[in-house]
């Protein structure tokens, strides 16, 4: 085996997510599929003793000391090469790396190919004071084949984990590889100078994964906002439309908290520039699966009543704005959209926005209208309006209506597309 074990270093990036749902399994600390793996020094490993046997993460004086600790947080950005192990104090507003160690501990090397290795992580999705991530690792020729391991951040007030969306990363010695958001729901394949799921064994072949999560404290709900040119298909932050064209809105809610909430209210506001069409307010949820229609048109003013969620539970609110020309400035108009969700007083929010470009005669020796940034952006509220439920006489789904969310419901990103 080679002995010389070269530094792998972590990354960052940003952007956000939604951690997807895992089998779940009962963990402490770390564990396996074989219920307990046996643990090996380094001279063991070089003395043979794991003969033809293809196992990962189980050398209990390697680089990182027991490998069996293969998961562990710091925070991002941090110059101090030191991971803590089991458990890491968190702060509101911080962005953590969470790493999981990857080491095929046969030194056979090329001769031991590990097949079918992927990495997986499982952040929780409520909101606690208290958050455990788990990492497993996975591969279709070694014994055992799954390994997990966890790290917890503890922090002194309920806060809420969101995944850094395109921050996951493979570092070995053959470079750092992007990974897909994948890593969070159904896993994300890893391997050596190309992520074919094949990892040699020996430390030079070892890698690490990362992600990174940022900490949010008094978050009661998730709100994701995204928007489409209507007729399409595939949801963004962001799109490019002209004066008439119509583009339809997507505000995704869900439920942080661990208990039921009731009365959750809605609210969008348009920018300038957009205006709402009428009857085109939508609810998706567990009791509307194919959608409602909501024909009080309210989203846009006081807001929509969309009813009572229980921990997890989730709707969507679908909606159909036409881009105008009443302010619109030559150039450039980022005409940015805010949707917002109120729950007992807790207001969540997020944006997206339409890009519309005026020029043609009009514009001929006038002043060009200097392109959008987020400190200035064309036509962008500055301030949201939130609605509290007391403020709503009619529900969503008429007056006193109540929507219980019988479990964890999520629409299909995929159906809902159609």
């Amino acid at each position: 085996m080679n002995k010389i074990y070269k530094t792998i270093l972590g990354v960052s990036a940003a952007a956000v997510v939604l951690a997807g749902t895992l089998t779940p399994v009962l963990v402490n600390a770390w564990g396996d599929s074989a219920n307990g793996r046996p643990s090996y020094t380094l001279d063991q490993i070089n003395k043979g003793e794991l003969g033809d046997t293809i196992t990962f993460n189980s050398i209990s004086n390697g680089k990182i000391g027991d490998e069996k600790n293969f998961v562990g947080a710091k925070v991002s950005g941090a110059k101090v090469d030191t991971w803590n192990a089991n458990t890491i104090n968190v702060k509101d507003g911080e962005t953590y790396t969470i790493r999981l160690f990857v080491h095929n501990n046969s030194p056979k090397g090329m001769d031991a190919i590990a097949k079918g290795v992927k990495a997986t992580f499982s952040i929780p999705t409520t909101v606690a004071k208290s958050q455990t991530i788990v990492g497993y690792l996975d591969s279709s020729n070694a014994t055992p084949a799954r390994y997990w391991d966890e790290v917890t951040l503890v922090s002194d007030e309920n806060v809420y984990l969101e995944y850094v969306e395109g921050s996951a990363k493979y570092n070995n010695n053959k470079g750092t590889f992007s990974l897909p958001n994948e890593v969070i729901t159904s896993g994300a394949t890893l391997g050596f100078d190309k992520m074919n799921g094949e990892i040699p064994g020996c430390y030079e072949y070892s890698g690490v994964v990362t992600i990174d999560v940022k900490v949010h404290s008094s978050v009661a709900a998730k709100l994701s906002k995204k928007v489409r040119i209507k007729g399409t298909k595939e949801w963004a932050e962001s799109v490019e439309a002209k004066v008439g064209d119509e583009v339809e809105y997507q505000i995704e809610y869900t439920n942080l908290l661990t208990e039921q909430v009731n009365n959750v209210m809605i609210r969008d506001i348009l920018p300038t520039n957009v205006e709402y069409v009428q009857n085109s307010t939508y609810l998706y949820n567990s009791n509307y699966q194919n959608g409602t229609l909501l024909k009080d048109n309210t989203l846009t003013t006081s807001g929509i009543n969309i009813g009572s969620y229980n921990a997890k539970g989730n709707a969507y609110v679908r909606f159909t704005g036409k881009v105008v020309d009443k302010t619109l400035a030559c150039g450039k108009n980022q005409l940015v959209n805010w949707a917002s969700s109120t729950v007992n007083g807790a207001v969540s929010k997020d944006d997206a926005s339409v890009m519309v470009t005026k020029d043609g005669d009009v514009c001929k020796d006038k002043p060009v209208n200097p392109t959008p940034t987020p400190d200035n952006p064309t036509n962008t509220p500055s301030t949201i309006v939130s609605t509290g439920p007391a403020t709503i006489v009619t529900g969503a789904v008429g007056a006193g209506s109540v929507v219980t969310m019988l479990g964890y419901y999520i629409a299909s990103r995929k159906k809902l597309m159609k």
